[in-house]
This record gives structure tokens, C-alpha cells and sequence, in this order.
């Protein structure tokens, strides 16, 4: 795809021969191969700014202004969803920290891989400026983020600094993955050095290999999967390697296992595939909960939410199947976030990577003649999508249907999707076709989480395509004047219902309880009297802003320029007005009552 070159902002050169502590920092940057760090600027980081500009160039790593620092955060976390690979982003001291942190959960629950640094101002009172320095430091910064990172420091030497940076490397690369923070100290940033420290040789600081699973554990593991009958494959979290792709094919293949997938994350498994048993979805699916009850042996490949998957299908009674739990989320776990949802039952627990696991297993079935599918089943027939009438209100099914006819024969990563979205929308036959949600279930982060995918699609054969809702577009609309300023193609069409309207549901559901007026269910929920202009709100960051689509003659008119302007190298915002509503089978869920006693 013809993306328009990223405008890299050429600094004057300079002919300062004088060493900063900050100039280490960014010559470690460079080494570790970053291409770009996502940033707001701040003072307590001035010294590594001006490093990254003024010492190296600002090239490898090249600087992605955005205009707040949870697009920052999301943009690293969104090129992560599609390298496997951790980017930077750098928050200014605690108030830019506290700005971050919902984009900071959403890469924790998410288990994405993310380098961030941060700064204070001068540990040394001595060294404050009057009021300014003082407000922005504090003496434990990472305390506002510890609960979900892997690890934090705060480093009192450049040497320390250097060690520091390269362990948080090392350790949100290691699985499970998360993001790291390391606080620099702005007087340790602005020291004038001597000589420059050595850095050390990158190739001896490497994270570990995959962790594979103990030859006893697969021996016992092929030999429940070789008596069973009904043998059911749950693939959630995993990389977005084709080899690792076909290995799980392979797998679902020799074993005759029909396979489920998740629609929080990304696409594990091809969903045309003859085995993939139900569409994905956000809740456990009646037809996937059919499945579990009637499966003898489940293997669970980094499942989210095993314990509370298996609970909608089982109730309160236990699950029959031989359950094989293949995850090393344990090593996550902590007693602040209960993002580890609830505790499972395992026949066999094997701490290992998931892809790891399923390598190991299809050599120890090389030699096992093929199975056939379970008995008595057959893939459900697809599930239509209506096509829509001019002059009728849109829905979601009918832009997924127009959507996806207009990219049938393109490769499309679809980024993003919104509540209202349906697993049956969607084919997934590529790791790349779809890249999940959040992770952390907050509302905000799908513009900064797009651009950083699309910008990691830069340059591919792949169009960057996402569905947003309304509420999180508004709440996340700066991150498209990154996007737009660093030619970063993607086409987004927001889903526009007017509405938080998963709330609106909720109040209904209140309601009803309480025998009130449901008719009040709009009240404090509806984002109208006045519309929100999308459109212009894309346009004036720069951006090709097209709407409000009503009808759906328009609406495949729209696509298609749409698609013209990608191909142009635009980024491309489509407001399409939709009726609230959800597909059949998830609202249910969704709007679920909590149980009180």
C-alpha cells in the first residue's frame, strides 16, 4: 500500500563535542534498534530530549509528538499488537505519568510488551527551581503504575541508568509480557560527563527463549489428547507468527479438535477453517458453550478468563472434561488488579508459552496416525449479514456487510471493533487480519492503539482498517494529528450510535429491576443537542474526513473513496451514523446483572 512518507523532522546538526548523562540514554535507544519513541514533552526530561535531537539526530529513534500522553502509551501498545515487539514512549514526571495510566492497564491486561520511561524533577532539593520542580517530583513515581507493570525503577547513576533500561528490556520481552517503567532523575539526565561510560554489548543482555513445557507434562498431555473423542483446542493469547499460525492448524488437524477463539484478542486460528467450531465473541457464545460441556478433553492455550468461560457453560456444577491449562500468566498475578479473573480447575497445568507448547506437541504426534472430527459434527452455516435499504437507518451488521464486501480481496488488518461488533462479522484467515480490543476494557484508547498498529503496518501489503465507537473516537481524537503529521495511512470508520450506549442498556436493565421508567434510560448517556461533527473534528487535525453517512448507497460511495484516499497515503475518518443496538447473543451478556445477596 502506497503509505505517504513519515515527514522526519531534520534537526539542525550540531557541533557540540560535550557528554550529557542523557546522551548515554539515547545512545542505548539507538542500540536496542528503536525506530521511533511516542512522546508529549516535558521539562523533567528535557535533557533526554534534547539528546534524542541534538545528540543523535532524532533517528533511530525518531520522536512521534503527540498531544497526550495516553495516546503516547496506546500508540506504543497498538505497534506492539502487531511486531510482537516492544516500543518506547516517555511520560513527563508524575503528572504526565498520571495521564498515561489507563493506556498503561490497557497494555498490562493486554500483556503487551512496552518500554516506558519517565522522569522527576531533581532528587536533590538542592537542585529544584522554585514551586515548578517541586510539584512535578515525588519520591516513589512508580508507585502510581507498580500494580500493573512487570517492574519499575528509578535509577541514581548513569550507570545505573544504562543497567536499568537494558533489564526493563530484557524483562517486558520475557513472557508474560507487560510494560516496564524507568523514572529518570532530571539532574542525573543534565550531568556533564567526564568521559562516556562504555555501553555494554547488547547481544549478552538478550530475554530468554520461549519457556517450554517439561517432556513429562507433553507426554502426559498427548496422552489424554490420544484417547479423547471429543477433544476441544481454546487458543487465546499468542503470537502473530505465521510458522506458530500453521503449527495450530496442524495441531487442531491431527488431533480432529474443533477449536474456539476470543474476540478480546487477537485472531489465533483461521475462522473459515472446517474446524472452528463458533465465532468468536466478547462472552462465552451458547453454541461454544454447547461445546465445552460436550468436549472430554480441553486444552487451554493462554485462554482469557478460563475459569469464568468454563462457569458459562457449567454453571455451578464442575466441568466433566479433562482440563489442560498451557499458560504462564501466574508469574503476573498480584493482589491489586484482579485482571487474573478467576482460578481454574487443571487436570495438567503446564507452565509454558502457548506457541512453544503446541510446537513441542506436533512432534510428539508426528509419528500418530490423523484424527477424524468429533462425531455427528458439522461447521454451523455462516450466518448473513443483511445488505440494507436506501432510505433506512444503518446498523452494525449492515456497515460490517458493506465493509466487508468492499475488502473482501484486499488484505485488511482490522484493528479495532467496537462492543456492537459480531465475531460472524469478520473472516480471520491471517495473524494480522485481527488484532483484538483494549485489553483493559476502558474507553479512549482505539485512535492512539490504531495509529501505532498502522503505523507498524507502514510500508506492508496490509490496510489498516478499524470500526470505533463514538465515545472512545472523542475521548482518544488527538492521537489522529500524530497519525496525520507522521503519514500514517488508516482508514477508521466510527460507528457513531450517539450513545454510551452499553450504559443506556445497563440503566434499561436497572430499570426494570426497580419497575421505573425505562423510557429514562437516554438520560446522561446520549452525545447529541449537539451532534458531534466527527468529520470536522478529523479534518481540522488533518486528517480526510468524511460524513455523516446515513444511507447505505452513500455509505458504499464512502468506502470507496475512502479506500482511494488510503491508497493516497491519507488518514481517512468516516463518521457512519448507526442505530444503538447489539448483535443477538452477546446484549445478554454484556449487561449482565451482578449478582447481590
Amino acid at each position: 500500500m502506497n503509505n505517504k512518507k513519515t515527514d522526519l523532522e531534520e534537526p539542525v546538526p550540531s557541533t557540540d563535542t560535550g557528554v550529557w548523562g542523557s546522551d548515554l540514554i539515547a545512545n542505548l535507544m539507538r542500540q536496542l534498534g528503536l525506530p521511533y519513541v511516542a512522546l508529549n514533552p516535558g521539562a523533567s526530561y528535557r535533557g533526554l530530549h534534547d539528546s534524542l535531537v541534538n545528540h543523535i539526530g532524532n533517528r533511530d529513534p525518531q520522536m512521534l509528538l503527540c498531544l497526550h500522553e495516553e495516546s503516547a502509551v496506546a500508540i506504543a501498545h497498538g505497534w506492539a499488537k502487531v511486531k510482537d515487539t516492544p516500543l518506547c514512549a516517555i511520560v513527563h514526571s508524575n503528572v504526565g505519568l498520571m495521564h498515561a495510566t489507563m493506556a498503561v492497564f490497557n497494555a498490562w491486561c493486554d500483556r503487551a510488551p512496552l518500554l516506558l520511561l519517565g522522569a522527576t524533577g531533581p532528587v536533590d532539593a538542592a537542585k529544584r527551581r522554585p514551586w515548578i520542580d517541586w510539584i512535578h517530583t515525588s519520591k516513589d513515581q512508580g508507585a502510581l503504575i507498580r500494580d500493573y507493570t512487570k517492574w519499575d525503577d528509578q535509577p541514581g547513576s548513569i550507570q545505573a541508568a544504562i543497567e536499568s533500561i537494558l533489564r526493563a528490556w530484557q524483562i517486558t520481552q520475557t513472557a508474560p509480557r507487560g510494560p516496564v517503567y524507568v523514572c529518570l532523575d532530571a539532574a542525573l539526565q543534565e550531568m556533564r560527563l567526564e568521559t562516556a561510560p562504555k555501553l555494554p554489548d547488547l547481544k549478552r543482555y538478550l530475554p530468554p527463549p520461549p519457556a517450554d513445557p517439561s517432556q513429562a507434562l507433553i507426554t502426559q498431555t498427548v496422552a489424554q489428547l490420544s484417547k479423547a473423542k471429543k477433544p476441544l483446542l481454546m487458543i487465546g493469547r499468542v503470537s502473530r507468527s505465521e510458522k506458530d499460525w500453521v503449527a495450530r492448524i496442524s495441531l487442531a488437524e491431527k488431533l480432529g479438535a474443533l477449536v474456539l477463539t476470543d474476540m478480546k484478542i487477537a485472531g489465533a486460528f483461521p475462522t473459515t477453517h472446517a474446524l472452528h467450531a463458533a465465532p468468536p465473541s466478547t462472552f462465552p457464545s451458547e453454541a461454544a458453550c454447547g461445546l465445552i460441556r460436550e468436549a472430554d478433553v480441553i486444552v487451554s492455550f493462554d485462554w482469557v478468563d478460563l475459569a469464568g468461560t468454563l462457569k458459562s457453560a457449567h454453571g455451578d456444577s464442575e466441568a466433566s472434561a479433562t482440563i489442560i491449562n498451557v499458560t504462564l500468566d501466574q508469574y503476573l498475578h498480584n493482589g491489586w488488579s484482579m485482571d487474573h479473573q478467576g482460578l481454574p480447575p487443571a487436570d495438567l497445568y503446564l507452565a509454558s508459552d502457548p506457541d512453544a507448547t503446541i510446537a513441542a506437541l506436533n512432534i510428539a504426534l508426528a509419528t500418530h496416525s490423523k484424527r477424524d472430527v468429533w462425531t455427528g459434527w458439522k461447521k454451523p452455516a455462516r450466518i448473513d449479514l443483511p445488505d440494507g435499504e436506501k432510505g433506512h437507518p444503518l446498523t452494525m451488521p449492515m456497515l460490517a456487510k458493506a465493509l466487508s464486501h468492499a475488502f473482501k480481496d484486499k488484505k485488511t488488518t482490522l484493528m479495532r471493533h467496537p462492543l456492537s461488533w459480531a465475531g460472524h462479522m469478520w473472516d480471520v484467515e491471517h495473524p494480522l487480519d485481527f488484532l483484538g480490543t483494549d485489553g483493559g476494557g476502558g474507553i479512549g484508547s482505539g485512535p492512539g492503539t490504531c495509529a501505532g498498529s498502522a503505523l507498524a503496518l507502514k510500508g506492508s501489503d496490509r490496510i489498516a482498517l478499524a470500526i470505533l465507537g463514538d465515545g472512545d473516537f472523542l475521548m482518544g481524537a488527538t492521537a489522529i494529528w500524530s497519525a496525520v503529521h507522521y503519514g500514517v495511512a488508516m482508514i477508521v470508520f466510527i460507528a457513531n450510535n450517539r450513545s454510551f450506549y452499553n450504559d443506556e442498556v445497563h440503566q434499561e436493565r436497572v430499570a426494570k429491576m426497580r419497575d421505573r421508567p425505562v423510557e429514562n434510560k437516554w438520560i446522561g448517556q446520549q452525545i447529541a443537542a449537539p451532534d458531534v461533527d466527527l468529520a470536522m473534528l478529523s479534518r481540522a487535525q488533518g486528517a480526510t474526513g468524511f460524513g455523516p453517512v446515513r444511507d447505505i448507497d452513500e455509505l458504499r460511495e464512502v468506502i470507496a473513496l475512502a479506500i482511494s484516499a488510503y491508497e493516497r497515503g491519507e488518514t481517512v475518518i468516516v463518521d457512519v451514523r448507526v442505530e444503538p443496538g447489539y448483535d443477538s447473543g452477546m446484549s445478554s451478556a454484556l449487561v449482565k446483572p451482578v449478582e447481590r445477596t
